[in-house]
């Protein structure tokens, strides 16, 4: 292995971002959680995110939806 590649944090070495790798753990923390400290953290995994389209260089109505849309 090349000191180049020793570098290099493993997520980034297994083609992943840093947002994806973190995800993947705290999905696994979560579920290695026991009650009520897992269906607390799972109530926080829900992510809930604002939409809303352009048109004619105007921004129409928004729209929340979670991450699971």
């Amino acid at each position: 292995m090349s000191t180049t590649t020793a570098a290099v944090p493993f997520w980034r070495a297994a083609g992943m971002t840093y947002i994806g790798y973190s995800n993947i753990c705290a999905t696994l923390v979560r579920g290695c959680l026991k009650e009520p400290f897992k269906s607390e953290a799972a109530s926080r995994a829900v992510i809930h995110f604002s939409v809303a389209k352009r048109a004619d260089g105007k921004q129409g109505k928004s729209t929340i939806r979670k991450d699971s849309d």
